[in-house]
């Protein structure tokens, strides 16, 4: 176990985007933020992403799990082997399939890559499988930043409400009271997923270009969206769920073909507007309307996605490093910080961030022989 006070810990992410692995360094007691370290980024080959891209959906057994997860291992042992200058290593894997409500069987939660491997193969601690204890506990097992999100305002200094928006593969949202103890404390922090954000946006560039991403959201900014299209994806089941509420990747599966007629900027425009609108949608929960929105993940890159938050928000809506942090970075620190957090015992989640019962610690670890 950990020795008492600060320790660094090293947190890695391989999000929803299947572009890489984001590996930080983060000082922390778990409850505070003492400093930010060394970060690194190992991008996946194409065949590296396809064989991830094949398992998308599947569970434990299904075929090409198996392939995923040796990527997913071997990616994260060839970064992570450079930032060992930590006590403690914070791995997330790759989530695969993700059904907290039992739509499709029993409740549960997939994300490939084990972390007794790891701890093998780095000679450290693992703490991993951060989401399966929640999901079993009634929890949606998503989002898990939200107590970290927390300890960013107050490393920030910030003294009234305001929201952190992650914008991935998928959107979420934490709204944060810094002038609140703690993140365990009522009324402190809310938090969900918003809806789909760069996933359909990148699945049509990709299918129809052959691009990774609209680079900056240049092809949405040339073209006009459908906002009869937009307002059919606002009825959608997910949104009239009262939160906390999590997503698969593949929930709104339907989504490319509202959009099929459509020219490739017109779509592209519409997707946009779609992440925009669902993350609008996602305030009315709000128990406060937020000072600020701070944006961090690859949307924040997204020129086009930023004004179509900045149209729909009656708030600045600004990149995360206006406040002094790492956009590109701030989820692999996340898995950091909540690494110290299970090693000391502490909650990771709780009713308000994920919906489970009470507040509770997930994740397990795993110790090198």
């Amino acid at each position: 176990m950990l020795k008492p006070g600060p320790a660094w810990a090293v947190g890695a992410m391989s999000g929803t985007s299947l572009d890489g692995v984001d590996a930080a360094l983060v000082l922390t007691d778990g409850e505070r933020i003492l400093d930010f370290g060394r970060t690194d980024y190992r991008a996946y080959s194409d065949e590296e992403r396809s064989a991830l891209r094949a398992a998308l959906g599947c569970w434990p057994g299904d075929p090409g799990v198996d392939e995923a997860a040796e990527v997913v291992e071997t990616a994260h042992a060839e970064l992570l082997s450079s930032l060992l200058d930590a006590a403690l290593v914070g791995f997330h894997g790759q989530t695969l399939a993700h059904d907290p409500d039992g739509r499709m069987g029993p409740r549960r939660t997939h994300q490939a890559g084990s972390g007794e491997v790891l701890a093998e193969v780095l000679g450290r601690p693992v703490v991993w499988d951060f989401r399966s204890t929640d999901v079993e506990m009634g929890g949606q097992g998503a989002p898990l930043a939200p107590f970290f999100h927390f300890a960013c305002a107050k490393w920030a200094g910030l003294s009234a409400p305001v929201a952190f928006l992650n914008l991935g593969g998928v959107g979420n949202v934490t709204w944060v009271d810094p002038r609140q103890p703690g993140p365990e404390a009522v009324g402190a922090v809310l938090a969900f997923d918003t809806g789909p954000a760069n996933a359909p946006i990148n699945d049509l560039v990709r299918a129809r270009l052959g691009m990774d991403c609209d680079e900056g959201g240049a092809l949405a900014a040339s073209g006009t969206a459908d906002e009869q299209i937009v307002e059919h994806f606002l009825s959608h089941r997910f949104f009239h769920r009262i939160p906390p509420k999590s997503l698969d990747r593949n929930d709104f599966h339907d989504l490319l073909e509202a959009v099929r007629d459509l020219s490739d900027a017109d779509a592209a425009a519409t997707l946009t507007a779609c992440a925009a609108a669902a993350v609008a949608r996602g305030f009315e929960h709000f128990p406060d309307y937020p000072r600020a929105l701070y944006v961090t993940g690859g949307g924040r890159l997204n020129e086009a996605l930023m004004v179509a938050l900045t149209r729909r928000l009656n708030c600045p809506v600004a990149p995360i490093e206006d406040i002094g942090l790492d956009g590109d970075m701030l989820e692999a620190q996340a898995f950091a910080y909540l690494a110290v957090r299970v090693a000391r015992g502490l909650p990771t989640s709780g009713p308000t961030t994920t919906g489970v019962a009470g507040l509770i610690g997930g994740g397990r670890i795993s110790y090198p022989d």
